[in-house]
């Protein structure tokens, strides 16, 4: 057993200024190879973007509020620049299914260059081809079409009317076209006048007219053949002086695309169509009336013209149409292919895509979406309503999918991966790549360099003072602060961020140029100031005493123990007087916030751990055979965490024992059954929380507290606590065993037996076992009567 008095070097890791290769961190240029701290989750990142399978997609765990997706970006942003850029994707009518645009992918930067060349071609097909048909040789061309057609349907109707003629008869042309009526004095007369005629003329003149009906139909039949033969001569016509003067601007892009299939095939029929509609482009006299002529354009969905290596896309808000894409729709029924908007996953593809699961399972469309397009390594945007497995009543487009070939990074927490692990297969199949991240880093040279680099980055990204090397210094030892370890470091970088920005502010406001330590140590002071107003009406209630504490004298089986109150942003140490009693009854012993369940499963487990010290200690030879009640006093608001179990030990066995407590002394500390004093946590701030009480009363010498020996490393306190130390006013002390904690909370030892196997007198055995014999006689004396009765 040892009892380690800490001196003040012992009570916080300091860094050294001096260490650092630079004045101040504008002479430093930040080199990261990798997510700062994380060796381990950067070597599987680095896999997962390496390895060419599929379904190896990332899955980062790790707290998501301590800026690690930013560690992220940056780190595929390294990883992505020496990539090659993805291609540029556009979409394109279809002339022959006009719901199903056809998607083209190009070279990066030649998707922007072919939809202004579609433009172009589309802004000379409309100057280019009225023109066309204003010429002289076309006009003379049409109206030889018209004059032959003319020239053959009046020979027709004149040879027919020769024949007619010979039965009396005549053609009479009217608006639903040529007729036979009768001939009377080299005249063709009316119907009226027919009517007129005595009545066996008319059947005459009728039962000539229906023996030439059949010859009149034949009439029709040729002169419709005639209007077809000549509408199509007209046609060719046209098309043949339209192909004339538009086919060079398509053959220069063919010739330009004919590598790209597609390409042409979209082009040759983009041809055909202007050469079949050729009406579009004639002049109209409203704007209402002109045909719409987009199908002629592209639609630039992805444009990667800017783009340096692969793309890093992170998307804050990914919701069904976020990630796939949407169509958007002109009115409530009627869209168009250039309509179609791209999503995360258009952007990202041929390289990587950011989400946070957490914000994604909210919106399962787009979890289910996300899976989908995974499995089929394909995009396939879909209407909203047809996405969410309802029947689409409106006019809408079936866009052809476009291929996916990229690496997804999920972040969220380990409940979320252990959640969908075990219960989604595709999970399983789709993320086989898990970076797991700490909150903390090893506190080596080369981290605190690291440490120093952030800085730079973190002021040089935002504009602000630089730090100088005891600023720097001052922001390692935080480090060490915020994960209560003097040999690892924080990496909740956001944090960090926040309290650099806040130097800085400090710094400008007492007109410096650089950043100090100074400025550091009132960033963090104002910080704390700003959040601490719980821990300030806690004093407030010690030093009004309407919280009972001593912090002098001694009492019987009364003991101060610490915990720690925590207020998300903010947490705090505080002294509570733990009491026992010890009497006859049924064995056992009770804690009162158990009893009345305060307690937590952990506390619990604290106090039957207790139970089993003492049976293993003192019960060896004879039986425990007494009751007792522990309890927080003044404790309102429930305790958890076995923190408390050396104190509740030390003031039970007082209680068995009768010995006295020094109050000026606090312990923290969980044990075992076999008495070692176990570590805990919050050990900065309980002993930070007793000082200051023993600060607001007066300080004489003999305060202190008790600490496990292993929490030792874990002390970073504040440089008034360390004072203290150093003036010999506060004292710290660590310990391994219960006993040596009992030996300085009362100055008795727990000696071993004589040689003839009994304690000595006044020793800490001696003392309790004397207790344990008291209670046990008195309760076998009344069994005794009650056998005499």
């Amino acid at each position: 057993m040892t009892i380690r008095q800490l001196s003040a070097s012992q009570l916080r890791r300091v860094c050294d200024p001096t260490q650092f290769p630079f004045e101040t961190t504008s002479d430093l240029k930040p080199s990261f190879n990798g997510i700062v701290g994380q060796p381990r989750a950067s070597k599987s990142i680095q896999f997962g973007l390496e390895m060419p399978s599929r379904g190896y997609n990332i899955y980062v765990l790790g707290p998501t509020s301590m800026g690690h997706r930013e560690m992220i970006e940056k780190f595929l942003q390294q990883h992505a620049a020496s990539r090659p850029v993805p291609n540029d994707w556009v979409y394109v009518h279809s002339f022959s299914e006009d719901h199903k645009p056809k998607a083209i992918y190009f070279e990066a930067g030649e998707g922007s260059a072919f939809c202004k060349e579609l433009e172009g071609l589309l802004e000379s097909l409309k100057e280019e081809l009225p023109d066309a048909f204003e010429t002289e040789s076309f006009r003379e061309a049409a109206d030889q079409i018209r004059q032959e057609y003319q020239s053959n349907r009046e020979q027709l109707i004149d040879t027919m009317q020769d024949k007619v003629r010979e039965d009396g008869l005549t053609i009479v042309r009217t608006a639903n076209g040529p007729i036979v009526m009768p001939l009377i004095e080299g005249r063709a007369i009316t119907a009226d006048e027919l009517d007129q005629l005595p009545v066996d003329d008319q059947k005459s003149w009728h039962k000539k007219r229906q023996a030439w009906d059949d010859s009149l139909d034949d009439l029709m039949r040729d002169i419709r053949n005639l209007d077809s033969d000549s509408n199509d001569k007209m046609k060719e016509l046209e098309r043949s002086v339209a192909k004339s003067a538009i086919s060079h601007y398509y053959e220069k892009l063919l010739d330009k695309y004919d590598s790209n299939p597609k390409v042409v095939e979209y082009l040759n029929d983009s041809l055909e169509n202007v050469l079949d509609s050729l009406t579009d482009f004639f002049p109209v006299d409203s704007e209402d009336d002109s045909a719409d002529l987009r199908r002629f354009e592209g639609n630039l969905l992805v444009d990667h013209s800017e783009t340096q290596g692969a793309p890093v896309i992170t998307e804050l808000n990914p919701r069904y149409h976020n990630l796939m894409g949407r169509i958007e729709y002109e009115s409530q029924h009627t869209t168009h292919f250039s309509n179609i908007r791209p999503g995360a996953l258009h952007m990202a593809n041929g390289g990587y895509l950011i989400l946070n699961i957490n914000q994604l399972l909210r919106n399962r469309n787009g979890w289910d979406a996300l899976r989908r397009a995974l499995t089929t390594n394909q995009i396939l945007l879909q209407p909203s309503d047809r996405a969410e497995g309802n029947q689409v009543l409106t006019k809408s487009l079936d866009p052809a999918p476009i291929p996916l070939n990229l690496k997804v990074i999920l972040i969220g927490n380990h409940d979320t991966w252990y959640r969908l692990y075990n219960h989604e297969d595709d999970f399983r199949q789709l993320f086989k790549v898990k970076a797991e991240l700490s909150n903390y880093m090893a506190r080596t040279p080369e981290n605190e360099l690291a440490y120093a680099e952030f800085v730079a980055e973190c002021v040089q990204e935002e504009n602000l003072r630089p730090f100088d090397r005891s600023a720097v210094a001052s922001m390692v030892d935080i480090g060490s602060w915020r994960v209560e370890n003097q040999k690892r470091l924080s990496t909740n970088f956001v944090g960090m961020c926040d309290l650099i920005r806040e130097a800085s502010f400090w710094a400008s406001s007492e007109k410096r140029d650089v950043v100090t330590a100074s400025d550091v140590k009132q960033a963090f002071e104002e910080r704390q100031n700003r959040s601490n107003l719980y821990e300030i009406q806690e004093m407030d209630r010690f030093k009004d005493g309407m919280v009972y504490i001593d912090t002098d004298g001694c009492a019987v089986a009364q003991i101060n123990g610490l915990y720690v109150m925590n207020y998300g942003d903010f947490s705090y140490g505080t002294p509570a007087r733990i009491t026992a009693r010890t009497w006859q009854g049924e064995p056992g012993i009770a804690h009162i916030e158990r009893e009345t369940e305060m307690a937590g499963p952990i506390h619990n487990k604290g106090m039957l751990t207790l139970t089993g010290f003492m049976g293993g200690q003192y019960a060896q030879h004879q039986r425990l055979n007494f009751s007792a009640s522990l309890t927080f006093e003044q404790n309102y608001s429930g305790v958890d965490g076995d923190s408390a179990s050396a104190a509740e030990l030390v003031a039970l066995l007082s209680s068995l024992g009768d010995f006295p407590i020094k109050q000026h002394i606090a312990i923290t500390g969980s044990i075992n059954q076999k008495g070692e004093i176990q570590p805990i946590g919050g050990a900065t701030d309980k002993v930070e929380g007793f000082y200051a009480l023993c600060k607001m009363r007066g300080l004489n010498g003999k305060h202190g507290v008790i600490i496990p020996a292993a929490n030792l490393h874990e002390l970073m306190l504040k440089q008034e606590v360390i004072d203290a130390v150093k003036a010999d006013q506060f004292h710290i002390w660590a310990v391994d065993s219960i006993f040596d904690a009992i030996e300085l909370l009362t100055g008795i030892k727990a000696l071993p037996v004589d040689d003839e196997g009994i304690y000595p007198d006044s020793s800490l055995h001696a003392l309790v076992l004397e207790g344990l014999d008291r209670l046990d006689s008195n309760d076998d004396e009344d069994e005794d009567e009650e056998s005499e009765e």
